[in-house]
């Protein structure tokens, strides 16, 4: 008969197993050519960044942008080529003049110019222009992430319980003057070190899952100071696990060119989570 420890360590072997698979895709992910470690410019075409709102060229982007009305209106000279799926927006490269909008909130629109992608998009109620070229030095130099090693014990169980009805939660962001506003459909409640605690979740990006924006007592020590994300997935009866190894950094950790949210201020938990992703070497250096 087998002793406990020769029963468990298959289970171990294949929870880091599972956890390395999943952290390999999610690197890949991260050192996308046009990622968010492409991106090179934060441009902001609202009123408040931009005194009078006047059209303007902006750096590592062709044309001449401005907005108006919810209205993104771009100015291309000869010769300046703009993408749209793959159908060119200057056809006969004299000039011409493109509108786009309006655009949802945390939506957006990918452009290609030349090797980079134009991202159009909305954040904190105002228009961005990003940038992302695959020769960024961010991109390029890029050594992966720093993780603690994977550890089942932060793999917890928990519980889903959704309020009467969403809560509309503002939180701040990672670049001073905005904020975004977010949907909480619930909370996630669990045990950790003995704690009982309780997470604000909001709506993920795929349909079923949640969103937990959080910081712990290793924030700003090991792991990144502002937040880091997980995502999980409840049951149809509420149960959830909340796996902790696979919390993440979200793109402020990397660059300043990023306008990631900010946990609410329930999410800032007094435990230290020494589990899921730290300080990335970008910022290490820094420090």
């Amino acid at each position: 008969m087998p002793t406990p420890t020769e029963t468990a360590a298959p289970t171990t072997a294949a929870f880091t197993a599972a956890w390395q698979e999943w952290h390999a895709a999610h690197e890949r992910h991260r050192a996308d050519p046009h990622g968010f470690l492409a991106v090179t410019h934060l441009h902001w075409l609202g009123h408040s960044h931009r005194p009078g709102g006047a059209a303007a060229p902006l750096d590592g982007v062709p044309g001449t942008w401005s907005v108006e009305n919810d209205v993104v209106t771009v100015v291309l000279g000869a010769g300046e080529s703009l993408l749209r799926d793959g159908h060119e927006l200057n056809p006969d490269g004299v000039g011409t003049t493109v509108v786009f909008g309006p655009i949802a909130e945390r939506d957006g629109i990918n452009l290609k110019a030349g090797d980079a992608v134009v991202e159009l998009a909305k954040r904190g109620g105002e228009y961005i222009v990003r940038p992302r070229h695959p020769g960024n030095a961010l991109l390029n130099d890029y050594r992966g992430t720093p993780a603690y090693a994977p550890d089942a014990s932060f793999a917890v169980n928990g519980t889903f319980v959704p309020f009467e009805s969403p809560r509309p939660t503002t939180v701040g962001a990672a670049v001073e003057g905005i904020q975004h506003v977010y949907e909480a459909p619930g909370e996630l409640h669990f045990t950790l070190a003995g704690q009982d605690l309780v997470l604000t979740a909001f709506n993920g990006h795929a349909p079923g899952t949640l969103s937990v924006l959080f910081t712990d007592a290793t924030s700003g020590k090991t792991t990144y100071a502002a937040n880091r994300s997980l995502i999980v997935v409840p049951d149809a009866d509420g149960s959830v696990v909340l796996d902790f190894n696979r919390a993440v950094n979200l793109p402020c950790a990397y660059t300043d060119l990023a306008t990631c949210p900010l946990p609410p201020a329930e999410n800032r938990l007094s435990v230290a989570i020494e589990a899921g992703e730290q300080i990335p070497y970008e910022r290490q250096e820094q420090q």
